[in-house]
């Protein structure tokens, strides 16, 4: 059984940190982060906004990183002998592959790949609040977040919603530890589903997502 996981959302909403957290706690668990996957700083381009456009799905290889996923699902033993994640024995047949970043369900070869779509969501002022207190290795020039950031999230929330793509919106004000045991409950509910042969067949195959809690994106939600 194969399952790829996305954990996806606005900017500063917690993603890596749940990320980390299920990683260490899932049975034959990788990760793919797509911040990974942004192209150099001089292929950027500036946008009518005058800022360069690191928040938009052009800004990163996003062919590399499906390549990345179709390497996982062609061989997850090596794969996971590649990024140093040990095989537990008594869940042998079982593989996750996390999906971690702030653009995920924006590019559609992978959209359908996903046995799960989680999406954090945080408020403005709170998500500024967070995003001021980062420190990134492009720091960020004066009104990028009002000018960009926030602007091309809402771009891209809406267009999702657009889509109908189906995701589990998750409240990122909750803490770490609800968060996490939320969907750790609900990965765990899939894999058992899955052994019942009720679940998500091989990774790329997507079943319905009809647990409790799963909803198609809707205009407003949050």
């Amino acid at each position: 059984m194969k399952h790829i996981v996305g954990i996806g959302g606005v900017t500063n909403s917690g993603k890596t940190t749940l990320t980390s957290s299920l990683l260490r706690s899932l049975p034959n668990c990788c990760v793919i982060h797509q911040d990974d996957f942004f192209k150099p700083q001089d292929q950027i381009a500036v946008g009518e906004d005058g800022f360069k456009q690191w928040d938009v799905l052009e800004s990163l290889d996003m062919e590399a990183m499906l390549s990345t996923v179709r390497a996982w699902a062609s061989s997850p033993h090596k794969f996971a002998r590649a990024h140093g994640v040990s095989m537990q024995p008594d869940a042998a047949n079982t593989h996750i592959l996390l999906l971690e970043g702030f653009l995920l369900y924006s590019y559609k070869p992978l959209v359908d790949l996903y046995s799960r779509r989680y999406f954090l969501t945080v408020p403005y002022e709170e998500c500024k609040r967070r995003r001021s207190t980062r420190s990134y290795e492009v720091p960020d020039p004066p009104g990028l977040f009002d000018g960009h950031v926030w602007p091309m999230y809402q771009k891209y929330k809406r267009e999702m919603e657009a889509s109908g793509v189906e995701v589990v919106y998750l409240d990122g004000t909750k803490s770490r530890e609800q968060l996490f045991h939320q969907v750790l409950e609900d990965i765990r509910n899939l894999l058992l589903n899955s052994v019942a042969g009720r679940g998500q067949g091989p990774a790329g195959a997507q079943g319905p997502m009809r647990h409790a809690g799963h909803r198609k994106a809707q205009t407003g939600a949050a």
